[in-house]
């Protein structure tokens, strides 16, 4: 007499020859189906039940994951053969694991099958044998062991699927923003809302130059307040009939967790302009051109399309920056001829920050533009400063614009200068910080557009300042708008702390002449070094540098920096050398 096992595994070869023209997941189901049909029942149609009850339960168990592998195996053989085929190691694994998974799955159903008619021939009286019991649950293991596997495949499988998707929607995005639209609906969809579940129309922004701001949640508040002020003043532009832009904020946000959900929603009600409805709607597609080919890392960028959804500048937030609406349409033309009518003059630094100090360019005053932390030079300085305008009798204004960086600790020298009335210096974070992004943005700008250092005497002046600025202490002189010097703290107060020197060459040279050559003299004597910091989180840096003062090319170095109070990403480049 044959053993059950044999039995079982007769009857199962016997199916599988019946169903021999069928695919895997179709004998699965048509298996399930027939044993449903004839026993589907058996479970309410069974009296007195309860003793049968714990062996009925293991039966059940079989059975919900014999379905459950019918349901992988369907899913197998339903995955997108556009996206994977059988030379993906997962699949080509599990397509020759699925006649041993069916091949159990059909014989645990046989199993059951043999089961439910022993207990509907011997009623609940009968007991099973230890073995007997043990059997349905010893093979619901097994199917559940080889389930587990099939689904980590399915999940392998799903993974290679999603990111074959992201490649192809990726490249449909590059080629979209290389070809001609008959306006930038495609482009902007394609790139916001792949979807269709975004909150804002976009039809608003048809046919319009749109300018994307790219950012992470670490957006600053000086720059969201600045970055308004250049907004508004933009829609009173377009009341004159000017036609501006639209600014529309793109989030990337890697993990959105509730606590970043609700920064999200803070920094949006910040927004005057348009904002994608929420983050995840952003593609891998999207967040992929963004970072490959627009170089977003951490750093706020603006991605300018014109009206046809074409990509004319891949970051104009320096532009923005330094000439705000001016700058339209934010293509690279525009920003040469907005270069081309420049000047180093006073205007290029403090333009649309402080109405007070172009009242003092207006009058022709002399005005000392100073920074740095250091409280006892500033004491010194300024002292020095106000003894030499008052024996030369020249109209002298001083203002104090702070640092880069170590907000908190400008913060206490701009309190000590008002309480000890040094200087008019700016109060506002907000200005001090928009007056070193514009230098930064200046330094990015000409780096762009791939002007030769050595030649360009703006870049020259503006690299001085950004560099005096990491060392310490500086300040720039200028009479009007006309800059006259542009010095390191410490020659600059030895200048004025020994007028006495040079003082006499004033009625023949005049004081300007006699005070640019005394500091010329000073500098030949002193080689501080310049140093400028690029964050790695800011785009695409210079690959090199040229010093500022020497000329030679500056070495390169990578430094680690944390600024604690201010928000600074702590990775930065940094470019340093010593004069030689």
């Amino acid at each position: 007499m044959a053993s059950s096992g044999t039995k079982e595994h007769i009857t199962t070869v016997t199916i599988f020859n019946m169903l021999a023209n069928y695919k895997w997941g179709d004998k699965l189901v048509l298996t399930l189906f027939a044993f449903a049909w004839n026993y589907g029942q058996f479970d309410a149609q069974t009296e007195h039940g309860a003793p049968l009850k714990p062996k009925l339960n293991i039966l059940k168990d079989l059975i919900g994951t014999a379905l459950e592998v019918t349901h992988c195996v369907i899913e197998f053989n339903e995955l997108p053969s556009k996206y994977i085929t059988m030379e993906v190691p997962a699949l080509s694994s599990a397509m020759d694991q699925i006649p041993s998974a069916a091949y159990w799955t059909v014989r645990s159903i046989v199993g059951c099958t043999y089961q439910i008619v022993s207990f509907t021939s011997k009623r609940y009286e009968f007991a099973l044998s230890t073995t007997e019991a043990w059997e349905p649950s010893t093979r619901a293991l097994k199917l559940k062991t080889i389930l587990e596997d099939l689904r980590k495949k399915m999940k392998e499988c799903i993974q290679y699927i999603e990111k074959m998707r992201d490649i192809e929607s990726y490249q449909m995005l590059v080629d979209l923003f290389k070809i001609n639209q008959i306006d930038n609906m495609k482009a902007l969809k394609a790139l916001i809302c792949p979807r269709d579940d975004v909150q804002v129309n976009l039809d608003v922004l048809r046919k319009k130059n749109v300018l994307l701001l790219i950012s992470s949640l670490h957006i600053s508040e000086d720059e969201l307040m600045i970055l308004n002020l250049i907004y508004n003043e933009s829609r009173v532009l377009e009341m004159r009939s000017q036609s501006p832009y639209e600014i529309v904020w793109i989030p990337i946000v890697d993990q959105l967790t509730d606590v970043r959900q609700r920064y999200f929603e803070l920094l949006r009600a910040q927004m005057t302009w348009y904002s994608v409805y929420h983050p995840s709607i952003i593609s891998t597609a999207s967040v992929k051109i963004i970072r490959e080919e627009w170089h977003f890392k951490d750093k706020p960028i603006l991605v300018v399309l014109d009206h046809q959804g074409r990509v004319v500048s891949p970051n104009a937030i320096h532009m923005m920056w330094i000439w705000g609406s001016h700058a339209f349409p934010f293509t690279t033309l525009r920003e040469e001829d907005l270069w081309r009518e420049e000047a180093w003059r006073l205007e290029l630094l403090v333009d649309g920050i402080d109405a007070t100090i172009l009242n003092w360019i207006k009058e022709r005053k002399y005005i000392f533009v100073y920074g740095g932390d250091d409280m006892e030079w500033i004491r010194k300085f300024t002292k020095e400063a106000k003894a030499v305008a008052a024996t030369a009798r020249i109209p002298l204004e001083m203002v104090y614009v702070g640092k880069a960086t170590k907000k908190e600790q400008v913060k206490r020298v701009i309190a000590n200068i008002v309480q000890e009335k040094l200087s008019y210096c700016w109060q506002d974070p907000a200005m001090i910080w928009f007056f070193w992004m514009r230098l930064e943005s200046m330094l990015f700008s000409k780096f762009q557009l791939g002007k030769d250092e050595e030649h360009d005497l703006m870049m020259q002046q503006i690299k001085r300042v950004l560099s005096f600025d990491r060392e310490g202490t500086w300040a720039v002189l200028s009479r009007g708008s006309s800059v006259l010097v542009n010095e390191h703290g410490n020659i600059l107060w030895s200048a004025l702390f020994e007028h006495d020197q040079w003082k006499e060459n004033v009625p023949l040279q005049g004081f300007d002449a006699a005070f640019q050559t005394y500091v010329a003299t000073l500098r030949g004597n002193s080689h501080p070094c310049c140093r400028f910091e690029f964050s790695h989180n800011a785009g695409k840096n210079p690959e090199s540098m040229k010093c500022p003062e020497c000329h030679h090319y500056m070495e390169k170095y990578t430094t680690f920096l944390c600024c604690h109070d201010e928000g600074i990403v702590p990775s930065l480049l940094a470019l340093s050398t010593t004069n030689t």
